[in-house]
């Protein structure tokens, strides 16, 4: 069989980039042997995999910003990427752009007790702004499930949620500014150590932009006193729906718990096997309230859920009696996702946000559709904010199964958007989600998304490919005729 030739004027045009970024990143800042290249392949969905022209790994704010200069000027797409535990696609690399990793931005700048603030690089994992600042009493509220692995830059990029995030916010709450290095190689800041920054808000639009509009270099985010006392409460339910109706229930009782989940029986058996928290294995549903305040506070709202909680059928509660314990309830929950990884050869994450009065039925017709597909689903997921966590169990290896678990996921994310829920919570669109778009928005909601995209990346060289799955050209968006009693989206500050 003929091999084609190799294209002798893009390995030229790769060799020159390569050393122009060799040039910028002297030493072993430059990753280019095919070998070493494989270990960028892919992001947490390990699916889809790709190998990049190079990967450059940048230690200032300087040398990003004459990268995206380089990149912009020779046309060359750029990837950005934190700690790669991106569970949609979303640093998935592209064979002819280079991925710019963040890994060396990894020190906490500054800790500042009295504005109860961390100003961190992008690469500093989630639970080392914690590990920094607990000695003093306080901790970073948002805490993914990933928190040992995860950076705080990507945290923004997807706007990153975790278990406590009921009561304390996601990281768009807990974001007070940012450092951010534009496509052109220009360095801009946005808001800072205080509490609201005038104008657009433009940190809004960041985070969670996936890195589609810029590379963020610093964080500055809030961190708070830890409450005086908290205490876990175990739920377990003979059926799905009944823990449901319980999490709507105490959420309309007007108690906001610092952390409500929820997971079913398979992923239950999974976590208690792997980590062994002391689940009761008896049961088809298992809710975890956490409740955090003054002692007498948290007596008084342990003895309401409580209540609420044998209304709805629950067939066994139990109180976390110290902090050892209570970690413990929550180790099972934070470890399900490795923990079923154990039981079976492979899984797909999904991640989507529906109404919590809706929760017994998307997990009823969830049933349904696990069913009708023949794949097991074990479900964990942040109950409180509607936040669901199924994981689909496969195995890559058997021909037509991953097309199978792909079109089941499809299925329950379109469930999502039908109940009047969001494709997404905190994993992002990526290229997972990039063709349920539609579902979600029209053609004219899409345009205007593309819009800001280009006031931030006119030449739209940072992460293509994610999140639309159609990109215009910005010239063509800007003759798209604006129908009558249509906004046009307002022309954002140039920097």
């Amino acid at each position: 069989m003929h091999m084609p030739e190799p294209d002798q004027a893009a390995l030229a045009k790769r060799e020159a980039i390569v050393a122009a970024l060799r040039a910028i990143v002297p030493g072993e800042g430059v990753i280019a042997s095919a070998d070493e290249l494989r270990a960028y392949e892919c992001d947490g969905l390990s699916a889809y995999r790709a190998v990049p022209m190079a990967v450059v790994l940048p230690s200032t704010t300087a040398q990003v910003a004459s990268i995206l200069q380089l990149c912009e000027r020779e046309a060359i797409k750029v990837v950005p990427r934190g700690a790669g535990t991106s569970l949609s696609g979303g640093a998935l690399p592209l064979t002819d752009g280079i991925v710019l990793g963040l890994g060396k931005f990894n020190q906490i700048l500054d800790i500042d007790l009295a504005n109860r603030c961390v100003v961190a690089q992008p690469g500093v994992t989630n639970l080392a702004i914690t590990q920094a600042v607990e000695h003093a009493g306080f901790y970073y509220a948002p805490d993914p499930s990933s928190q040992i692995a995860c950076s705080i830059g990507g945290n923004v990029a997807e706007n990153s949620g975790g278990v406590h995030c009921l009561k304390y916010g996601l990281t768009t709450n807990n974001l007070l500014g940012l450092e951010l290095v534009l496509p052109s190689g220009e360095i801009i800041r946005l808001g800072g150590k205080h509490l609201d920054a005038d104008g657009y808000d433009l940190m809004g639009i960041l985070t969670g932009s996936e890195g589609l509009l810029g590379v963020v270099t610093e964080v500055t985010v809030r961190i708070l006193p830890k409450p005086a006392t908290a205490r876990a409460m175990l739920m377990g339910f003979p059926s799905n729906e009944q823990g449901g109706d319980c999490v709507a229930a105490i959420i309309a009782a007007g108690i906001i718990p610092g952390g409500l989940e929820m997971m079913d029986r398979p992923a239950i058996h999974a976590a208690e096997a792997f980590c062994h928290p002391g689940y009761p294995l008896d049961v088809e549903a298992l809710l975890i309230c956490e409740l955090d305040g003054p002692a007498a506070e948290v007596d008084h709202l342990l003895e309401l859920v409580a209540g609420i909680a044998r209304q709805h059928g629950a067939s066994d509660i139990r109180v976390s009696t110290s902090d050892a314990e209570r970690q413990r309830f929550w180790l099972g929950r934070k470890a399900a996702f490795p923990a079923v990884g154990r039981i079976s050869p492979d899984y797909y994450c999904m991640d989507g946000t529906i109404p919590r009065g809706k929760l017994p039925y998307v997990l009823k017709r969830m049933q349904a559709l696990s069913a009708d597909y023949g794949l097991r689903v074990a479900n964990v997921f942040h109950a409180g904010d509607g936040n669901l966590h199924p994981l689909i169990l496969y195995n890559a290896n058997e021909p037509g199964e991953l097309e199978r678990t792909e079109a089941l996921g499809a299925e329950i994310l379109k469930l999502c958007v039908e109940v009047g829920g969001v494709l997404t919570g905190e994993h992002g669109v990526g290229v997972e989600k990039r063709d349920l778009m539609p579902f979600q928005f029209n053609e004219i909601d899409l345009n205007q998304q593309q819009r800001v995209k280009c006031a931030f990346d006119p030449s739209q060289i940072l992460n293509p490919g994610k999140v639309f799955p159609q990109l215009h050209r910005c010239a063509e968006l800007g003759r798209m005729h604006v129908h009558k009693g249509q906004l046009p989206f307002p022309d954002l500050p140039r920097f």
